[in-house]
């Protein structure tokens, strides 16, 4: 989802702001190669691979990194680290020539076959090698109507494209079945795919406001909604249009795609349907796998911006008309200028927070994100909630957090009273979630 953090600091570019200090750890830790940042290039422990490769000594990256003496145990650690960067330059990489008489078909599935020991890669990478090779410039004809979708909102990696089509052809979404297939049938269900995807676009966009993949908690759910559409022929009443979209928003507020293996999920979904189920039987289906369909207070807690709940809030917020506080411009994703693009804002600023005692996780709480621009954000700095609150409330009335669901009582809006602050806008966030998903 394109909404970006807080920045108090300066005027950077939200999508140039270097990564947090607890996630280049976890990077570190798993000893991985990155790509270098500010943060990075002051860090002692960073290093560039091409000076490794240029020197033939550890003395003066083991000086960087604090270690002065022999006797220090990192010394031995960091000096193996260096050296078996080093032995990549020493690696001897083996090369295999195909006959030149050999068909595409062939040369493609000894790709396949030899490089399920390889490097990973993706299964829709396999598959694609597979289908072009019946399917001569099929890359191509991909990549136009990826490129189509891309310009009205939906830029979906090229694998979700080859699901959709896959599903079309054998009711059921996984590639293993690609070899069979004909390059006839294959053309047949690429239109099918096609005109699938474009009526899960527009019933999404249209129907029920989801106008970005970025809102979605799962791209699965467009190749759901594409099969069901081609297997009703685009023929929906009023009630199943009301079902499907209600069954589309329960599905990602819950996560129906991230709850175990996307795939099978997926499967499930495309099989009832091809089996000729209808809406009312995917809607059991999930509650049958989260439980209650209602959202409840206690959901919302402990979840942060990375929770399929927190796109669900903004659906609702937008829905309801909620605005920047300074600009009053409808808050949205596509904003130009890095003064309106949207950023997720903590009502509580987390250096205040910090200040009490509260640590990052609780401060990240999904109660205390709200949306609004970047000036704006910047204009709130870290000022406690009680002073910039009745700042903006004084200025442009107070309709603007109640759209947002955030109280205004200003004794709840005092640090002391944080975790009953979460309490009360988590009830009134649940509420507003379940009207909008029920519509």
């Amino acid at each position: 989802m394109e909404i970006n953090e807080e920045s108090d600091v300066d005027d950077t570019e939200p999508d140039q702001v270097d990564a947090s200090e607890d996630e280049l750890q976890q990077r570190f830790d798993r000893m991985t190669f990155v790509v270098s940042t500010r943060k990075l290039e002051s860090s002692p422990r960073w290093v560039k691979v091409s000076e490794v490769f240029k020197s033939t000594s550890n003395t003066e990256f083991l000086k960087r990194a604090g270690v002065t003496s022999f006797d220090d145990p990192r010394a031995d650690l960091y000096g193996q680290r260096l050296d078996r960067l080093r032995a990549v330059k020493k690696y001897v990489y083996r090369m295999d020539v195909l006959e030149r008489t050999l068909s595409y078909d062939e040369v493609t599935e000894i790709f396949v076959r030899v490089n399920s020991l390889g490097a990973k890669l993706r299964s829709s990478d396999l598959a694609l090698a597979q289908i072009t090779a019946k399917w001569k410039n099929s890359l191509h004809t991909f990549q136009a109507f990826q490129g189509k979708c891309k310009e009205v909102g939906f830029d979906l990696e090229l694998g979700i494209h080859l699901k959709n089509m896959v599903a079309m052809a054998t009711g059921q979404s996984r590639f293993k079945t690609v070899s069979s297939l004909d390059i006839t049938r294959l053309q047949t269900a690429w239109n099918d795919a096609c005109e699938g995807m474009n009526f899960a676009m527009n019933f999404l966009k249209s129907n029920v406001g989801i106008d970005s993949p970025a809102l979605l908690s799962s791209p699965s759910m467009v190749v759901a909604i594409s099969y069901f559409g081609h297997k009703r022929n685009y023929q929906i009443s009023p009630d199943e249009s009301k079902l499907l979209r209600y069954w589309v928003l329960a599905a990602n507020a819950k996560g129906r795609f991230s709850r175990g293996s996307s795939e099978t999920l997926l499967d499930q979904d495309i099989a009832s349907i091809r089996d000729g189920g209808d809406i009312q039987d995917l809607i059991d289906r999930l509650r049958s796998q989260v439980g209650r369909l209602e959202i409840s207070p206690e959901e919302l807690s402990g979840r942060n911006q990375r929770s399929a709940l927190f796109k669900t809030m903004f659906l609702a917020f937008r829905s309801a008309g909620a605005k920047d506080w300074h600009s009053n411009l409808t808050i949205a994703l596509d904003h130009s200028g890095v003064q309106h693009r949207l950023q997720f804002h903590h009502i509580f600023p987390k250096a205040v927070l910090t200040k009490a005692g509260v640590i990052s996780r609780e401060a990240d709480d999904i109660a205390n994100l709200a949306f609004i621009g970047g000036k704006t954000n910047r204009v709130i700095s870290d000022k406690p909630p009680k002073e910039y609150l009745a700042f903006f409330a004084a200025k442009s009335g107070e309709e603007g957090f109640s759209l947002q669901e955030i109280p205004l009582d200003p004794e709840l809006l005092d640090t002391p009273a944080y975790k009953k602050f979460l309490e009360v806008r988590r009830e009134r966030i649940a509420t507003r979630l379940n009207v909008f998903i029920s519509g």
